[in-house]
């Protein structure tokens, strides 16, 4: 369903005429390349002048040398022809690459701007937009806009510029001509409006065919295994085939479309040359009265067919600026969001020393559905704090405050007795290290995965976080140890092992505060003792805090935080909580029970 509300969106946004304000900022982007865009409109104005100025040297020619037998004349206006073409031809060639490298310039700026801002924005952001939706922006979208500059925007202001000037020299020459060869123009546009609306409608239909397709696509690859699992292959193929014939089935509508009008372009375009030949053979059989010679003939069939062709051309390249002019209206939708991270604080002390304080939070993350209710609690620089809760009861809430992945609706955070908005954003985050219990490996190497690209971290610091946490070994073995390249998703890793990177990846950069949220709870027995060795030093001299559904892990916190729908239930040591015989108490005995039942 959610799939088919976006097509319908999409349906509504296409049919929009030009934006004036997408037009202005679409200029905006250009404006670094103002010397090359001004150089574009400078040869779109000569090239509407050179186009129409060929019928006009050869209807001199006729005229003035042909008709008088001047063969010395004739020769040099056919040069002077000769060099017009090889000018026009120059500025035609500067035009298009001109107007194609601004286009790919633009684009890779916007492009650029585009994912910084995205990297950006709120994880709320994230939480609402579909992931495909920002893939097609950052890409598609951004596709589209090119085309506006090398097909769309210039070429169609020139080919209305040269409609301009033809009819100024036809009507210059000849007014009676004139009307005669333009008596089939209503039925050209009549023709041109009702291709432009049924092609724009088709485009629509096969750009949806083409989003289906995408998701339907990147859904089943993402989820072969459960295709596979519940033996669905021969009822998924039925449905891509289903999808793949809608797909065809709209990409033949615009076929038929333009097979349709393209031969009515033609016959009106001959309809309007016949009339021209039928009133213009007349008039040129008496030149005295009319004043209508061959020359003055010749040039207005010449006239006609050039004052068609880009009257043709231009429902293609309306459609294509139209397209662009949507999909910039989708960029400029997503850069003017508002849902960045703000860096209202000034502050980088380099080192934090981890003390950690919430001052009655609430938080929500959709209005007031508040999932975090009045929650206060002192973390002291180099103590353990453990989280125990249901799922959803507001845990992992409390470590993204933290990294400020989103920001408290009451109440206040403070770190080193500062309030945590007042610390630069990319300062906070460089003294917390966090693992979390999903895993994501990029499809690299195993030293980018570690160290994200960052100059600054070295194999020597790699190898000793490796050893700190006994991952150094596995790595080693590994063909090409730290080069080792672990696919999609650390696809070619067992699931210990991507843990076991992910605590490398924390402890690479020495945090001051380590974060884990739920980090043994993918991992088989043997690799957790391992894992839970490791964590003993990793927490020394920290301030940690400890996510865990075993409570085994973190029996000797300094603080148990007990959570329940996003409220503080118990708080206290392992000790102090079972003698309560409260919430973690009664956790206790269940978690107990069953292990005993298991052994």
């Amino acid at each position: 369903m959610r799939i088919r509300f976006e097509l319908e969106k999409e349906k509504v946004s296409s049919g929009n005429i030009i934006d004036l304000r997408v037009l202005r900022r679409i200029l905006g982007f250009v404006a670094p390349y103002k010397s090359r865009f001004f150089s574009i409109i400078f040869l779109t104005v000569l090239l509407g002048i050179l186009g129409p100025l060929r019928p006009l040297l050869i209807q001199y020619t006729l005229d003035n040398h042909v008709a008088a037998g001047d063969f010395s004349g004739m020769t040099t206006v056919m040069l002077w022809l000769l060099v017009l073409l090889v000018f026009q031809s120059i500025a035609q060639y500067s035009h298009t690459y001109l107007s194609g490298r601004v286009g790919q310039f633009v684009i890779r700026d916007i492009r650029v701007r585009l994912y910084n801002h995205l990297v950006n924005l709120r994880l709320k952001f994230f939480d609402n937009t579909p992931i495909g939706r920002l893939v097609t922006r950052t890409i598609s979208d951004v596709e589209s806009l090119a085309d506006v500059f090398s097909e769309g925007l210039a070429a169609m202001a020139g080919d209305l510029l040269q409609i301009i000037f033809i009819l100024g020299f036809m009507f210059w020459t000849d007014w009676r001509l004139a009307l005669v060869s333009l008596s089939t123009v209503p039925f050209m546009l009549l023709a041109t409006y009702i291709f432009k609306e049924r092609i724009k409608v088709a485009f629509n239909d096969v750009r949806n065919a083409v989003a289906n397709l995408n998701t339907f696509v990147q859904e089943h690859i993402t989820g072969m295994i459960i295709v596979q699992l519940f033996a669905s292959e021969k009822r998924e193929y039925e449905k891509f085939k289903q999808l793949n014939k809608e797909h065809l089935h709209s990409n033949l509508k615009s076929v038929l479309y333009y097979s349709v009008y393209y031969p009515v372009a033609e016959i009106i375009s001959a309809m309007g040359i016949g009339l021209l030949m039928w009133y213009g053979a007349q008039s040129a059989l008496n030149p005295e009265v009319t004043g209508v010679t061959v020359g003055t003939l010749t040039a207005f069939i010449m006239y006609i067919q050039m004052f068609f062709r880009p009257i043709r051309m231009i429902a293609d390249r309306y459609n294509t600026l139209q397209m662009g002019i949507v999909s910039t209206s989708r960029i400029i939708n997503l850069l003017d969001n508002q849902e960045d991270v703000s860096e209202d604080g000034n502050s980088d002390p380099g080192k934090i020393s981890g003390d950690i304080r919430f001052k009655h939070v609430w938080f929500a993350y959709k209005d007031e559905d508040f999932v975090l209710k009045n929650i206060s609690f002192h973390l002291k620089p180099g103590q353990t704090f453990a989280l125990v809760g249901a799922t959803g009861s507001g845990k992992s809430s409390i470590v993204n405050l933290i990294n400020r992945f989103y920001d408290v609706v009451q109440g206040e955070i403070e770190v080193d007795g500062k309030s945590i908005r007042e610390f630069k954003v990319a300062a906070l985050r460089r003294n917390i290290g966090m693992v979390l219990q999903d895993v994501f490996l990029f499809s690299d190497t195993i030293r980018n995965n570690i160290a994200l690209n960052d100059p600054a971290v070295t194999d020597d610091m790699i190898l000793r976080a490796a050893e700190l946490v006994g991952a150094k070994k596995f790595i080693e073995r590994l063909p090409g140890g730290l080069d080792y390249n672990v696919m999609e998703r650390g696809a070619t890793l067992s699931v210990g092992q991507r843990q076991l990177l992910s605590f490398i990846r924390a402890m690479v950069y020495d945090p001051s505060v380590l974060i884990l949220d739920e980090a043994t709870s993918s991992v088989d027995q043997e690799t957790e003792e391992m894992i839970q060795q490791a964590i003993g030093k990793m927490m020394a001299n920290r301030s940690s805090i400890v996510i865990a559904h075993r409570l085994s892990t973190i029996q000797k916190a300094d603080q148990i935080m007990v959570l329940d729908k996003g409220e503080i239930k118990e708080m206290g040591t392992h000790s102090e909580l079972l003698q309560l015989n409260g919430f973690y108490a009664q956790l206790h005995k269940l978690q107990y029970r069953h292990t005993t039942k298991q052994d």
